[in-house]
């Protein structure tokens, strides 16, 4: 689901219709139930043009009959089946609310004492947990944070294929060259990628000789490897251990390979600088931008996953959509360790993980934090996290008060008006 939530749902009033739906690929399942408890059984209708007109039209329909003024719409938070319809209904501004799976899961053995999971089951499920008040409210992102969004998305899978790729390169170099991954280490390096396309066989790197050899790497390197480097590949190229058997076809899925890398790693660029681009459009983005190894690829996927930080009213809300909410497990006598709960959008702990890592390297604006935590015994790992969750609190501050960021000599955080 490519929504976000950003507070919990009172409970619904004597004129609300709760209309709940079971996303599906192919049909979705719909359930009405009226403030008194009458219910319209489940139904199905196709996730098409035509369906979405069906399901609206007994919505309405129920609404007339029942005389209600208002309607709700719940679902489960859900993968990308659901979003046509979301978008459908919300041009008909009807408030849109998602529940936790996990309620799902847990609430459902109520209902007649069995764990059973059917289309029939779930809404019903869904209706029970918004009349509770445990649904969030949803906004749908737009304009320049919709497109954020989905160009962070876009990057997050390619860098995983990129990532399986260079995986696969590896495996396969090991069968024919395996002395190569001891004296070029960085196979994601310009050189080493070249040499592979080029010399994937020891047979060719001793075809091209000590000093073909040295020249090449001066060139592609830049001049940061020279005749040392040659000669070691020249080496271990005359001791090889590589297979010789059915070499043809590796090589050319070597070839294959860094021909995919080069495609990923051109649309990553791509999409880099579009992230740029539409976030000059955001104006409190400069105010992101100020905090010292925060980048911009790293601040457009922040608001991307977030959309318009301007929408969250309290801290806990986007500290909850992170899922950087702590939670402990304590009972009697026994204290429970403090946790995250994990329970948000996963990509945008991992962007505030890595940008936590380069404001604690050396010179950062939360080294010392970091070095207080580290020296207090907690792990680095967990101390990377606490980061996390103070630089969100920094960045929540920025936007709302318009400020950019500054450390003062006392080694203390500070607001200042932005320009």
């Amino acid at each position: 689901m490519e929504n976000h939530n950003t507070k919990k749902v009172r409970r619904v009033n004597e004129k609300t219709l709760i209309v709940t739906v079971d996303i599906s690929k192919i049909k979705h399942t719909g359930y009405c139930r009226c403030p008194d408890g009458t219910e319209v059984k489940p139904f199905d209708f196709f996730n098409n043009g035509r369906g979405f007109q069906e399901f609206w039209g007994r919505v309405c329909q129920t609404m007339k009959v029942y005389q209600l003024e208002e309607v709700v719409v719940g679902f489960e938070s859900t993968g990308p089946y659901g979003e046509p319809l979301f978008h459908f209904l919300k041009s008909k501004g009807v408030k849109l609310v998602q529940v936790n799976p996990f309620h799902t899961k847990r609430l459902k053995e109520l209902q007649g004492n069995s764990p059973a999971k059917t289309d029939q089951k779930d809404p019903k499920v869904i209706a029970d947990i918004i009349e509770l008040g445990h649904a969030l409210s949803v906004v749908i992102p737009e304009g320049v944070s919709a497109e954020l969004r989905r160009l962070t998305h876009a990057r997050e899978r390619s860098l995983q294929r990129r990532t399986a790729l260079l995986n696969q390169l590896q495996d396969l170099v090991f069968l024919i060259f395996p002395e190569f991954l001891q004296v070029m280490k960085d196979i994601k390096g310009k050189t080493s990628q070249y040499l592979l396309s080029q010399y994937p066989i020891p047979e060719d790197i001793l075809a091209k000789g000590v000093d073909d050899l040295t020249q090449i790497l001066r060139k592609i390197s830049k001049g940061k490897l020279g005749r040392g480097r040659a000669e070691e590949l020249y080496r271990v190229a005359q001791e090889s251990v590589g297979i010789k058997e059915g070499r043809r076809g590796i090589v050319l899925e070597v070839t294959e390979c860094l021909l995919a890398i080069g495609a990923s790693e051109r649309f990553i660029g791509a999409v880099e600088k579009e992230m740029a681009d539409y976030l000059r459009e955001i104006p409190y983005s400069r105010c992101i931008l100020s905090i010292k190894g925060v980048g911009k690829v790293t601040v457009a996927g922040l608001i991307g996953e977030v959309g318009d930080f301007g929408q969250f009213r309290t801290l806990s809300e986007i500290t909850k959509l992170a899922g950087l909410d702590l939670f402990e497990i304590s009972s009697g006598k026994r204290k429970g360790k403090r946790r995250i709960s994990k329970r948000g959008r996963s990509l945008l702990r991992k962007l505030l993980f890595f940008a936590s890592i380069n404001t604690v390297r050396r010179g950062g604006v939360m080294r010392e934090t970091y070095q207080r935590y580290i020296g207090r015994g907690i792990p680095r790992k967990k101390a990377l996290v606490a980061i996390s969750r103070k630089l969100l609190r920094v960045i929540f501050a920025l936007v709302r008060d318009h400020s950019q960021f500054s450390k003062d000599d006392s080694v203390s955080y500070q607001f200042e008006e932005a320009a």
